[in-house]
């Protein structure tokens, strides 16, 4: 007969299977506050990219907003209750909506201007004239 000379016994399974499942909440509780805080950092960093860029297309008043939610969220980055970054997540995501549409308002005007610049350009280059054709026929004979 082959055995393991190695291996646990069965006692030592028995052990680490009772300690995995009693430190599953724990584990789950501590996924959730990691994942919350990675979306929660990667949120700030974008509205504050985002303000940056285009912080100027806003009004003061919005801009402020957006830069009091930032340090709401930052300060609940401290912690690890997962309720309350969510909740300062979800309050940035809806005052960056503001500086969202005027990013979108400014994308569709610099559009417009570069089709209205383009229409310019074209008209330049229209050259109204009249012609006659000449067959080469008939400067042989002339």
């Amino acid at each position: 007969r082959i055995q393991a000379s190695g291996g646990l016994s069965d006692a030592d399974i028995e052990k680490m299977v009772k300690d995995a499942e009693a430190n599953a909440d724990a584990d789950k509780k501590r996924r959730e506050v990691v994942e919350a805080r990675n979306q929660a950092e990667a949120l700030a960093h974008s509205a504050e990219k985002s303000l940056k860029d285009y912080g100027d297309k806003v009004s003061a008043d919005d801009r402020k907003a957006i830069e009091d939610a930032i340090a709401d969220l930052k300060s609940a980055l401290e912690g690890e209750d997962v309720e309350a970054i969510n909740a300062k997540s979800q309050a940035l995501a809806e005052a960056s909506m503001k500086l969202g549409q005027a990013m979108y308002e400014a994308s569709q005007s610099e559009a417009a201007e570069a089709d209205a610049k383009a229409d310019a350009a074209k008209d330049d280059d229209v050259v109204d004239a009249d012609f006659e054709e000449i067959d080469d026929n008939d400067k042989k004979s002339a």
